[in-house]
C-alpha cells in the first residue's frame, strides 16, 4: 500500500534540503526558494512539473518502480533513503550491489561538479550510466543504448566501429583486457551474473572466443587512451578511476597534460559538442 502522506513529506523534505549546486545546476542571483524548485526537481527526475507537484500533495497517482527510482536518482538520494522512497510508495526496494543501476550520491556530485571533463560512471561490465556533456562529446551519448550493447566488452566484439578510433596494436590488447574482465567478474558474481550472460552472448564470436581461450586474468588497459576522435583527430587522454564499492560503479575522468596538443583539442571539442562522435 503507499503511503501517500508520507512519501509526500519525505520529497518535500529532501527537494527543500537539497541546494543547486549540490545536482550541479547554477543558484542565480535573485533565488529565493529554499532549496530546489519543484520544475527543478521534476526535470533531474525525467517527468512533468505536475506530476511531481502531484506527488508532493499526496494527490498524484500511484507511481511505478521506474518512476520511483528517477526520483531517487534525481534527487541523489542514498541507498537507504532510495529503499525508504520504494516502501512508502508501495513498492520492494531494488537489488542493491553490482547488478543495481542506481548511482551512488557520492559518484553523482563529483560528476555534477565537472561539466567540463570528459567523465562517465559505468559498472563493473561497463554499462555507461551517467555522463558528463564533454564525456559524450568524446565517447558518444550512450542514453540511447540497450540490452547487451550498453556493456563497452559486449559492442568491442561486436559492433566494428567501437575499435575504429583504436590503432591495430591496442584493438589487440583491449581484447585480451575485455575478455580477462569478464572471466574475472564470472568467477567472483557467479554464473547467473551479468558478466556470465554477457560471455555465454560472445561464445560464437570468433575474436572473443580467440581472448578467452588464452585463459588470461588480470590485465589492465593502458595507462594512456588513444582516441581518434572524428572531429578533433588524435587524443592522449590519462583516464582516473573512483570506485564506490557499494555498488561496484566506477567513475571514469579523462584529463590531458596542461599544455599539450591533447589539451588543447579537448578545449575544441567543448564548442563542438555532441555533433560529432567516437563509439
Amino acid at each position: 500500500m503507499i503511503d501517500r502522506e508520507g512519501l509526500a513529506a519525505f520529497l518535500r523534505h529532501r527537494r527543500e534540503s537539497l541546494q543547486p549546486e549540490d545536482v550541479g545546476l547554477f543558484r542565480g542571483q535573485r533565488r529565493r526558494t529554499n532549496g530546489l524548485r519543484r520544475e527543478e526537481v521534476a526535470a533531474l527526475c525525467h517527468m512533468s512539473t505536475d506530476y511531481y507537484a502531484r506527488l508532493e500533495r499526496g494527490t498524484g497517482p500511484h507511481p511505478s518502480e521506474q518512476m520511483i527510482a528517477s526520483i531517487a536518482q534525481g534527487l541523489h538520494l542514498t541507498l537507504g533513503e532510495r529503499d525508504h522512497i520504494f516502501r512508502l510508495a508501495g513498492h520492494s526496494p531494488p537489488v542493491r550491489g553490482a547488478a543495481s543501476n542506481f548511482v551512488g550520491p557520492g559518484l553523482l556530485r563529483i560528476l555534477d561538479r565537472l561539466p567540463d571533463t570528459p567523465a562517465e560512471i559505468v559498472t563493473e561490465v561497463g554499462e555507461t550510466l551517467r555522463q558528463t556533456p564533454l564525456g559524450m562529446a568524446l565517447l558518444g551519448d550512450a542514453s540511447a543504448r540497450t540490452g547487451p550493447g550498453r556493456s563497452i566488452g559486449y559492442r568491442w566484439f561486436t559492433e566494428p566501429a567501437a575499435r575504429d578510433p583504436y590503432s591495430p596494436e591496442e584493438r589487440e590488447q583491449l581484447s585480451r583486457v575485455y575478455a580477462s574482465g569478464l572471466r574475472q567478474l564470472i568467477a567472483l558474481r557467479g554464473p547467473n551474473s551479468r558478466a556470465a550472460e554477457l560471455a555465454a552472448l560472445l561464445q560464437d564470436n570468433e575474436d572473443f572466443r580467440r581472448a578467452w581461450d588464452a585463459q588470461e586474468v588480470g590485465l589492465h588497459p593502458p595507462e594512456i587512451k588513444r582516441f581518434i576522435h572524428p572531429s578533433v583527430g588524435r587524443l592522449e587522454l590519462h583516464c582516473q578511476t573512483l570506485l564506490d564499492p557499494d555498488q561496484s560503479h566506477r567513475l571514469l575522468v579523462y584529463t590531458a597534460v596542461p599544455g599539450s596538443d591533447s589539451n588543447e583539442k579537448l578545449q575544441l571539442l567543448t564548442v563542438i559538442g555532441t555533433h560529432t562522435t567516437v563509439s
